[in-house]
C-alpha cells in the first residue's frame, strides 16, 4: 500500500491510539473504557452518505445502541428513520426520542411488548411492525383485537437470499419464508383485506452481499468466489424485488421499501424501487468491516483494558476482554488487540471472561496499569458491555481530549435483546 492510499488513521497510529489513552486518563475514566473518535465517526458518516449517492439511509439501531448518536445522525440530511431490532426499543425511540419513522427489522411475538405498543397511540402511529406470516397478524389480534385499537402499520419481510438449483442451494441468512412474487402477493392481499392493519412497506436484507467481506487478507480465491456470488445475487434480487414491489404497489400505497446494509449501499441504491437503505455498522467501524474491497471504515470505536499482571516474561494479562461477537464461532468473532501493535492472544485462553492474556513483540514495554486498545468485531454489540462511551475530539496537533461522556442503551437502563 502506497503512502497516498494509506488510511489517515494508519499514517500516525501511535498518535491515534495513544490519544485515546491520554484522553481517558486525563478525564479519569477507568477501564474498561469505551471510546468513539468523533473525527473518525465523521469520516465514516461522510463515506456512508457518499456511497448511498442520495438514497436516504435508515439507521440500523442494533449497530449503534447509543441514543444520542442516533438522534444526532437522524438530524442530518441523508438519514431518514430507524431500523429497530426490538418492539420495546422501537416504542422508546418513537416516544422518548421523538423519531417519527421506526421500522422493525424483525418480527416479534412478545405479547407484553406488543400490548405496550398497541396501547400507545403516538408510538403506534410512528412504528411499523415487520411480518412474514399470517400468524404474526393473528398474534397481534390476540393481544388486542382490531376493533379495540387503532390500525397497525405493517411491512412485509421479503427474503433476499439467493436460491439456486431449484432451491436446494441457499445462499444468505434464514429470514422470511416470503421469497417469490406469489408468496408476497398472497400475504399482501391478506393484509389489505384484514381489518386493523395497514400495509405500508416492504423490507429485505441481502446479507450475502451486505454482510460478507470480499477482500479478506490471504483469501484470494475465496474473495473471487464471493465477489461472483454477490454480483449474481444482486442481479437476481433486483429483478425479483422489482417485480414484488410493483405488484404490491398495485394493491397498497407503500411508503417504505427498505433494503441493503453497510456493505451493499452502492449496489442496493441503484434500484429505483428502493426508498431507503439500512446501514449502521459502518458508523463505528467494527473490524468485521475491514474485509471489503469497495470501502473501509475508520476504527471510530474501541475499548481499552488495563494490564493487571505480568505472569511470565513475554506475557501480560488484561482485566476482562471476553467481548465475543455473535455469529459463527471463529477467530473473526474475537475482539482484535490493536495497540500496542503486534499483540496476540494465547491460544488456550483467547479473550477471557475476566482476564485476557496476551503475548508477542508488542508486550515489550507494557507494565501493570498500562492500557491496551481493542476493536470489537461488530459495532453496536459492544455497547451492551458498557454503560457509557467517551466521545473523543482532537486538536490540529493531534492531541485528544474527552469532549463528553454519553450513555449507551445499557447506561440508560435498557437491555432489549
Amino acid at each position: 500500500m502506497t503512502p497516498s492510499s494509506t488510511p489517515w488513521w494508519e499514517q500516525a497510529p501511535h498518535t491515534y491510539w495513544q490519544g485515546f489513552t491520554d484522553a481517558v486518563t486525563a478525564a479519569g475514566i477507568d477501564s474498561p473504557a469505551l471510546v468513539v473518535d468523533k473525527g473518525a465517526l465523521e469520516h465514516n458518516v461522510a463515506d456512508l452518505l457518499r456511497r448511498a449517492d442520495g438514497v436516504p439511509i435508515r439507521l440500523a439501531s442494533k449497530s449503534v445502541r447509543v441514543r444520542s448518536v442516533i438522534s444526532d445522525l437522524l438530524d442530518r440530511p441523508g438519514f431518514a428513520g430507524v431500523l429497530a431490532y426490538d418492539v420495546d426499543e422501537a416504542r422508546w425511540l418513537a416516544t422518548e426520542s421523538g423519531i417519527t419513522d421506526v421500522l422493525m427489522g424483525y418480527p416479534t411475538v412478545r405479547r407484553s411488548a406488543l400490548a405496550g405498543l398497541l396501547a400507545d397511540e403516538l408510538a403506534l402511529s410512528r412504528v411499523t411492525l415487520l411480518v412474514d406470516d399470517v400468524a404474526h397478524l393473528d398474534l397481534i389480534d390476540s393481544v388486542v383485537p382490531a376493533g379495540r385499537r387503532p390500525s397497525v402499520r405493517v411491512a412485509i419481510d421479503l427474503d433476499a437470499s439467493l436460491r439456486l438449483l431449484g432451491g436446494r442451494l441457499h445462499v444468505g441468512v434464514r429470514r422470511s419464508p416470503v421469497h417469490d412474487l406469489d408468496q408476497a402477493l398472497e400475504l399482501g392481499r391478506h393484509i389489505v383485506r384484514r381489518d386493523g392493519f395497514d400495509l405500508v412497506g416492504v423490507m429485505s436484507y441481502e446479507a450475502q452481499v451486505a454482510g460478507v467481506g470480499n477482500a479478506v487478507r490471504g483469501k484470494r480465491f475465496t474473495n473471487a468466489a464471493v465477489s461472483l456470488m454477490q454480483r449474481t445475487s444482486m442481479a437476481e434480487i433486483r429483478r425479483r424485488r422489482g417485480k414484488v414491489i410493483a405488484a404490491l404497489r398495485a394493491i397498497a400505497p407503500l411508503e417504505i421499501v427498505n433494503a441493503g446494509g453497510t456493505g451493499s449501499l452502492e449496489a442496493t441504491g441503484r434500484e429505483s424501487s428502493i426508498t431507503d437503505i439500512a446501514a449502521g455498522s459502518g458508523v463505528f467501524g467494527g473490524h468485521l468491516f475491514d474485509n471489503y474491497r469497495h470501502f473501509r471504515p475508520a476504527p471510530a470505536m474501541a475499548f481499552g483494558l488495563d494490564v493487571v499482571r505480568t505472569p511470565a516474561p513475554g506475557f501480560v494479562t488484561c482485566a476482562g476482554g471476553g467481548w465475543i461477537a455473535s455469529g459463527p464461532p471463529a477467530p473473526d468473532r474475537l475482539p482484535r488487540p490493536v495497540w500496542p501493535p503486534e499483540l496476540e492472544y494465547v491460544g488456550t485462553e483467547a479473550a477471557g471472561e475476566v482476564q485476557t492474556p496476551l503475548h508477542g513483540p508488542g508486550v515489550d514495554g507494557l507494565r501493570i496499569g498500562d492500557r491496551v486498545w481493542f476493536r470489537h468485531t461488530k459495532s453496536g454489540e459492544i455497547c451492551e458491555r458498557a454503560r457509557e462511551v467517551a466521545l473523543i475530539t482532537r486538536t490540529d496537533d493531534g492531541s485528544a481530549h474527552v469532549e463528553s461522556v454519553v450513555p449507551t442503551y445499557r447506561g440508560e437502563g435498557k437491555v432489549f435483546l
